[in-house]
């Protein structure tokens, strides 16, 4: 027969987890990884503004179809009170306007490795603001994991000595990354009274309502029919995928399992980044990238380990 013994001496047995939800998160980072590439390649034939004014305009237009089914739009703001509706601004102003003013602004005048390695300091910055806030307690083997992601992802960038990369553009990304990282922190306590879709519905909305009017003196001078039809595609695709149903993913892992668990994946994104960059932008892919591309996967792979007591024989 076996007993458990008192846990204090019980030997650690390290468990790996893996659910839907993780394979969820690797789906979004996979899209965002892609979205650096279609947005840079967008860019070169629609101003920055134009296009980023119309893709917010699509996604919450889709984002408020979701919610307006059965009603759920008019159950949702009755719902809140006048305190959401101070911090649906803030959240709204933080993680969509100055957001994706930030990043598109930012990506446009940076090379894809920066702005995808930059955007790998997430879980970083996320962890930190997390654990100063009080939001979070980070364990040694996820602040393993979160260190050993970040080691290859400056392995994948390979140095920032790179074409079409400029130090202002990276300051963009980084303010970009930063508004990210306050985003997902202020929306935890929301997220414990409304769900993901009515968050990011109302804040995308609030955002957009925001964003959209600097885009008007740029869409009113824009040659429509010289955008060549594979712009509209990727726009679309930036729209529906990048901020819609990433977003959705994001902010239910936040919901779930915590800002700091779900902000690790965003360290798959620079490794993704750089295939499809490689592919469609002819950037080199280099042995320390995938040397770095291994470190990030390691990384991702411990903060899903979980170390527990084990019973023994008695």
């Amino acid at each position: 027969m076996s007993s458990l013994v008192p846990s204090a001496s019980r030997p650690l047995r390290v468990r790996f987890t893996l659910t839907r939800l993780d394979l969820a998160l690797v789906g979004m980072a996979f899209i965002w990884g892609s979205n650096f590439t279609v947005i840079k390649a967008a860019l070169l034939v629609m101003p920055e503004v134009a296009f980023n004014a119309i893709r917010m305009i699509l996604a919450s237009l889709l984002f408020m179809a979701l919610l307006a089914r059965g009603g759920g739009l008019r159950a949702a703001t009755s719902a809140l009170s006048r305190r959401d509706w101070i911090r649906l601004i803030a959240l709204g102003l933080i993680g969509h306007t100055f957001y994706q003013w930030l990043f598109m602004a930012g990506v446009a005048r940076t090379s894809v490795a920066n702005s995808s390695l930059i955007f790998g300091c997430t879980p970083i910055t996320v962890s930190i603001l997390s654990a100063l806030g009080g939001h979070e307690r980070i364990g040694p083997v996820r602040w393993a994991g979160v260190l050993l992601s970040l080691a290859g992802v400056y392995l994948v960038v390979g140095g920032r000595a790179q074409a079409g990369a400029s130090r202002f553009g990276d300051l963009l990304v980084m303010g970009a990354m930063f508004s990210w990282s306050v985003y997902t922190i202020g929306s935890r306590s929301m997220l414990t009274r409304h769900s993901p879709l009515v968050l990011t519905a109302l804040t995308m909305a609030i955002g957009t309502a925001c964003y959209a009017p600097f885009g008007i003196p740029t869409l009113a001078r824009l040659a429509w029919s010289t955008v060549p039809i594979i712009a509209w595609v990727g726009l679309a695709y930036s729209a529906v995928f990048a901020l819609v149903v990433a977003y959705l993913i994001w902010y239910t892992a936040v919901q779930r399992v915590g800002s700091s668990h779900t902000s690790i994946y965003s360290n798959v994104v620079p490794l993704v980044a750089m295939i499809v960059a490689a592919v469609g932008l002819g950037e080199p892919l280099t042995a320390p990238k995938v040397m770095g591309a291994a470190a990030i996967l390691g990384g991702v792979a411990l903060t899903r380990m979980e170390v527990r007591a084990a019973p023994v024989e008695a």
